[in-house]
C-alpha cells in the first residue's frame, strides 16, 4: 500500500512555489513518499498596503500556521525573514536548510550600478531597511536618490524598471536565484549585487524555514535531516538581535552573521562567527552600525547570546530611537 502523500503548505506566489518545490523534492528523496503542494493565500498576499503599514511581522505566515494547527497540511515552508522571532508554542522549526545568497541586488536600466546612479534616481523597494541604507549610501556620496515604496512579486517589481517608471529596484538575490530564468526576467537590465559593507540584509534573508506541528515528533525528526547547522547558528544570532531590539520584520534593521574560516592544513575550519547589525532612519540621516565577533556557537543558546549582546550595544548607541520611523 502506497503511503499517503505529505501535504506541504505554501504561499501561492511564483517565488514561494519555487522555494516549496525545492523542499518538496528534497523531502521526496529523503522519505520516498509523495509530497503534494497545498496553496494557501495569506493576508500579506492580498493586502495592497505597504508592509511597513500592515506591520510586516507574521502577515505571510499566519494562514500557513493556521493550516498546520488545523491538520490541513503536514508541514509548511516559509521565507525565514517573514517568521516572527518568537517561536509558536505548538509548532516546531524542524529544519533550516542551507542558506541561499543573502545579498540584495540592484536591478537597473542602462547598465547603471548603485555607484553610478544619476542624481535624483528613483529606486523602488518596499523595505524600510533597504531605504535606510540606500539613502545613507547616497548621502555619504553626495548623491540624492528617491526611494519609492513598491509591492508585488518579482516580475512586477522588475517591470517598473522595464517600463521606465523607476531607474532601479532592489530585491533579494536569493529570490532571483530560486525562481531561475534571471536573464529572461531582467533582459537588458543590469544586476549589481550589493556589498554587505553597503547594505546588510534582513535577519534570516536567503534562508528557508520548514515548520510542522511539534507533536508530530517523527516528522520533526525526519525533516531535521534537511537542517544546516551553520545556517541555523547564523540566522539564530541574527534573529536574536532583531528580537532583543524588539523590532519586527518590517523595521529598518539589517543583520548578517558569517562564519570566519582558517586553513588548518586539513581543509578550512570555521573558527569564529562575526555578527554585523544596522538600524537606521529611513531617510538615511542616522545609522547605528556595529559588529561583534565570537567563537562559533556550539548551541542555540550561544548563538542567541551573541545576537542579544550586539543588540544591547546598539541600544546603548541610540538604536531604540531609530526604529519607530516607518516609510509611508
Amino acid at each position: 500500500m502506497t503511503e499517503r502523500a505529505l501535504r506541504l503548505g505554501t504561499r501561492r506566489s511564483k517565488l514561494a512555489m519555487a522555494q516549496s518545490g525545492h523542499v518538496a523534492d528534497a523531502v521526496r528523496q529523503l522519505t520516498g513518499r509523495p509530497v503534494e503542494l497545498v496553496e494557501i493565500t495569506t493576508y500579506g498576499d492580498v493586502s495592497r498596503e505597504h508592509l511597513a503599514q500592515i506591520g510586516g511581522t507574521g502577515v505571510f505566515v499566519a494562514a500557513l500556521r493556521d493550516a498546520l494547527l488545523a491538520g490541513e497540511v503536514d508541514f509548511a515552508v516559509h521565507s525565514l525573514k517573514d517568521l516572527p522571532t518568537t517561536q509558536h508554542p505548538d509548532l516546531a522549526l524542524a529544519a533550516i536548510p542551507k542558506r541561499e545568497d543573502p545579498r540584495d541586488v540592484l536591478i537597473a536600466r542602462d547598465g547603471l550600478t548603485l555607484e553610478t546612479l544619476p542624481d535624483g534616481a528613483r529606486v523602488g523597494t518596499g523595505s524600510p531597511r533597504r531605504m535606510a541604507q540606500l539613502n545613507a549610501f547616497a548621502r555619504s556620496h553626495g548623491l540624492r536618490i528617491e526611494t519609492v515604496p513598491i509591492r508585488g512579486n518579482i516580475d512586477t517589481r522588475v517591470g517598473y524598471v522595464h517600463k521606465g517608471e523607476l531607474d532601479a529596484v532592489v530585491l533579494a538575490a536569493a529570490g532571483l536565484n530560486r525562481i531561475g530564468g534571471t536573464e529572461e526576467l531582467t533582459g537588458s537590465l543590469s544586476l549589481d549585487f550589493l556589498s554587505f559593507d553597503t547594505v546588510l540584509p534582513a535577519p534570516g534573508q536567503g534562508a528557508l524555514a520548514i515548520e510542522c506541528v511539534a507533536s508530530a515528533t517523527e516528522l520533526v525528526a525526519t525533516l531535521g535531516a534537511l537542517d544546516d547547522p551553520h545556517t541555523r547558528a547564523a540566522v539564530t544570532a541574527e534573529r536574536s538581535l532583531l528580537a532583543a531590539l524588539e523590532a519586527g520584520c518590517s523595521a529598518p534593521v539589517g543583520a548578517l552573521a558569517d562564519l570566519l574560516a582558517e586553513d588548518s592544513g586539513r581543509g578550512q575550519m570555521f573558527t569564529e562567527m562575526r555578527l554585523r547589525g544596522v538600524v537606521g532612519t529611513t531617510d538615511g540621516s542616522t545609522l547605528v552600525q556595529l559588529s561583534t565577533t565570537g567563537p562559533v556557537p556550539t548551541s542555540i543558546d550561544a548563538a542567541t547570546a551573541l545576537g542579544r549582546e550586539l543588540a544591547h550595544e546598539m541600544l546603548a548607541k541610540g538604536a531604540a530611537g531609530l526604529m519607530g520611523e516607518r516609510a509611508l
